[in-house]
């Protein structure tokens, strides 16, 4: 499941990118380096949950 989330990120994240670039436009190039980061972070907190149930 969490997989899949990464990988519709990332399409996101590369279609902000192609857009941008297309259009001059640096909003879209600003917002794809925030995407990693929302990645990042979803990916802890897949982790921490992983830790919990098993500790448990």
């Amino acid at each position: 499941m969490f997989m899949s989330i990464e990988f519709m990120l990332l399409a996101v994240n590369f279609h902000f990118f192609v857009f941008s670039v297309s259009s001059d436009d640096m909003m879209g190039q600003s917002f794809a380096l925030l995407v990693p980061t929302v990645a990042a972070a979803e990916s802890a907190i897949g982790l921490a949950i992983f830790v919990i149930i098993f500790r448990v």
